[in-house]
């Protein structure tokens, strides 16, 4: 069975199609909820909204320096030196660190791993020196990234987050980074460690470091450890507000969350609540107790039968390219998905088993959830003679053939009208009696 995964959903997400699925009212600014296999939204508010991401920049740069491993440029057992440079350049006093010192050398993954896991600041610098020579042209690579990516509502100032009027993105944009982030095997296995150890080094005595991600955190997570969760980043400043970016896998449902934007309040009780984590996990409990997925195509169903031209055979059936298996909102019938077909009605043969002959959108309401290809059931050959004939009328409907015929037809018709003016000329003057006529005399038989 295939999973598709050119889902077309398009926020408003999934969840406002269906009343019962009751979407869970939330406190950040905005907020975004992606199923990781297949692309679909299922959840979203101000999604594109131009918002400070704090530290969950560095997503992006971690994604940039696996890029660079990944393309042999570095290896994640490379030593860096940390530069004056990289421990002044656009730092402030009391932003996230793991101490790192001037002059301290550690490996990249032991960068990756301070700078993902306890969102060490000075760490994103020092790599971003290794990866493209400076800080500024390290920027310059990430803003050049997040256009590839397609992120429209984003622009970075800085490799850390730390805030700058000009350094913002949005929930979707921050998506479409950490969804290409997470193909990277080492990402998720870093920004995924509750507590990690950096050896000692030859300025710092072994370092313990634990996450700033209560989702995955132990005893310091204050009540919001979720067994589900997976990585991926926090970020928090004044300006931002709380952030989150986490994953979250329970049997076959995997989704990724984005929230931006929430406030750390004390409640009534005395509770002090940070809204990035209470919001993400309302969202996954949400979304793992309203949705599952459901077959909705099977690859060898007929669709429906096509006309064939230019063959004995005047018909030939279509089925799904593949099996299709969408994230649906429970309770949702198959039968009440809409199919849009658009084939080739007739198709010219010869046609080959298994040649796609058009497509099959299916929407829910009105909204395209997926495409797939409708492919022939079998071949059909083609006539020779049907084939011959069309060739000589398509040969004849040419513009350019029709052309050059009238033109014959009118040089013919000019020399026809010529050879009878001459004739009549000749007759009217004599011409042809005069001819036989030369040389005078009877021609009789002599004697």
């Amino acid at each position: 069975m295939v999973l598709l995964t050119s889902l077309l959903i398009t926020p408003p997400a999934l969840a406002e199609e269906t009343a019962s699925q009751a979407a869970p009212q939330l406190h950040s600014k905005a907020a975004l909820l992606v199923d990781a296999n297949t692309g679909a939204v299922v959840y979203a508010l101000n999604e594109h909204q131009e918002l400070y991401p704090a530290s969950t920049t560095k997503i992006m740069t971690a994604l940039l320096v696996l890029e660079a491993v990944d393309e042999g440029k570095l290896s994640m057992g490379d030593e860096l030196t940390a530069s004056r440079a990289a421990m002044t350049t656009g730092l402030s006093e009391d932003g996230s660190t793991a101490n790192i010192k001037e002059g301290e050398i550690m490996t990249v993954e032991e960068y990756l791993t301070c700078m993902l896991v306890v969102s060490a600041n000075e760490a994103c610098n020092v790599l971003a020196e290794a990866v493209s020579g400076s800080v500024e042209a390290f920027v310059d690579a990430m803003n050049a990234k997040a256009e590839e990516l397609g992120c429209e509502n984003t622009h970075f100032v800085n490799t850390s987050g730390l805030h700058d009027s000009q350094h913002y993105t949005s929930a979707w944009d921050l998506y479409l980074i950490t969804a290409e982030a997470m193909k990277y095997d080492a990402f998720m296995r870093i920004c995924d460690t509750a507590t990690a150890t950096i050896p000692a080094t030859n300025l710092s005595e072994a370092r313990t470091l634990h996450t700033s991600n209560y989702l995955i955190g132990a005893w310091w997570s204050r009540g919001y450890l979720y067994d589900d969760a997976h990585g991926i980043k926090t970020g928090s400043t004044s300006q931002a507000g709380h952030c989150l970016v986490s994953s979250a896998t329970r049997g076959s449902l995997s989704f990724i969350s984005v929230v931006l934007g929430a406030d750390r309040v004390t409640l009534d009780d005395g509770e002090i609540r940070t809204y990035s984590f209470y919001d993400t996990r309302l969202l996954f409990d949400w979304a793992f107790d309203n949705f599952s997925y459901q077959t909705v195509l099977t690859s060898d169903e007929l669709i429906r039968d096509v006309g064939v031209a230019l063959s004995k055979t005047d018909r030939v059936s279509v089925h799904p390219a593949e099996d299709v298996e969408l994230l649906l909102p429970n309770g949702t019938d198959p039968a009440d998905l809409e199919r849009a077909l658009d084939l080739q009605d007739p198709v010219d043969a010869p046609v080959s088993q298994g040649q796609s002959l058009g497509t099959m959108t299916l929407s829910l309401d009105g909204r395209e959830l997926a495409t797939v290809e409708l492919l022939a059931m079998a071949d059909v050959e083609a006539d020779g003679l049907l084939v011959f004939w069309r060739n000589v009328k398509d040969f004849f409907s040419k513009t350019a053939v029709r052309v050059v015929l009238i033109v014959l037809g009118v040089l013919i018709l000019a020399l026809v009208l010529w050879k009878l003016t001459l004739g009549r000329r000749r007759y009217r003057y004599g011409r042809s009696v005069g001819r036989r006529s030369r040389g005078g005399g009877y021609r009789g038989r002599r004697r």
